[in-house]
């Protein structure tokens, strides 16, 4: 069953909803710049409410590694995902699950993936000002030749309750994300999208 990732969340709320929607982990966004970013004292509060078992994931731009550390102990995160212009090496510093997010325009940089040691891939759609949460589509034709060098890969970019179950029919990938694909607004999630979202992905992957 394909594994579902909302991110982006900013309130206790958005989270319980996702939960019980039936998402297997929650973005947290640890990037001032970001409409959707949160700091860790807040997202601690959140994450102390969740149920025991709900992934949570915290996401990171270039940020120093002693800071991400500190942050993935304090929020207890069961993983990071780096969404900069980090290094293999950088991402071979953490022990727990790594997640290194590529924004390709051609599929010759989808290469890349090969020079790193991490637990899954998540493909974006490229911005050239922004590190994520667009909701430009991502091309689908590069995820799926990024299936072939044999790793796992989450799909977003421009993910929503109408695209979906095509992306997943198409892809078939590892898992999917999305933060813009089922908000009100920045930082809000919509409940009739977000439950859409969900039985959309799940048929689709069935």
């Amino acid at each position: 069953m394909i594994k579902i990732k909302i991110c982006g969340i900013t309130n206790l709320d958005d989270a319980l909803m996702a939960i019980e929607y039936g998402a297997d982990a929650l973005g947290f966004i640890f990037y001032s710049q970001s409409p959707r970013g949160i700091v860790a004292e807040k997202a601690k509060a959140i994450i102390d409410k969740l149920p025991t078992l709900t992934f949570r994931i915290g996401v990171f731009v270039d940020e120093k590694p002693e800071t991400v550390r500190d942050i993935m102990n304090m929020c207890r995160l069961d993983g990071i995902q780096l969404h900069g212009d980090e290094s293999p090496d950088y991402c071979r510093l953490f022990r727990r699950r790594v997640i290194k997010s590529f924004r390709p325009k051609s599929s010759d940089q989808i290469e890349k993936i090969n020079d790193y040691d991490v637990d899954a891939f998540l493909l974006d759609s490229y911005h050239p000002e922004l590190a994520g949460g667009t909701g430009t589509t991502f091309d689908w034709e590069l995820a799926v030749a990024a299936k072939m060098f044999g790793k796992p890969v989450i799909l977003s970019g421009g993910l929503n309750d109408g695209n979906v179950a095509e992306a997943v029919r198409l892809v078939k990938p590892y898992g999917i994300d999305t933060a813009s694909g089922v908000e009100a607004f920045p930082g809000k999630k919509d409940p009739a999208k977000l439950k859409q979202f969900m039985e959309q992905a799940r048929w689709a992957s069935e």
